[in-house]
């Protein structure tokens, strides 16, 4: 991959992560954790259709939660 892919690619994320941080912001009439559910339940169906389209395999896949715990849990303060 060249430098210029990776950087369109990084420029993509970022457009990515302003426009889910603009969306997040037009829930604030919810509670938190009504929010967290649902973004909960959407990532999951986000995962398993990377998984039916074979875009991740399942190790990735829990590769991916396992490392989404610990940073959530390490901020918190919640190290087991």
């Amino acid at each position: 991959m060249s430098t210029q892919d990776l950087t369109a690619e990084y420029e993509a994320f970022e457009a990515c992560l302003d426009e889910i941080n603009d969306f997040v912001g037009t829930l604030n009439h919810y509670l938190p954790t009504t929010v967290a559910v649902g973004l909960r339940v959407h990532l999951e169906t986000l995962l398993r259709t990377l998984l039916e389209c074979e875009l991740c395999t399942h190790a990735q896949a829990r590769e991916f939660v396992r490392v989404f715990e610990r940073e959530v849990l390490k901020e918190e303060g919640c190290d087991e």
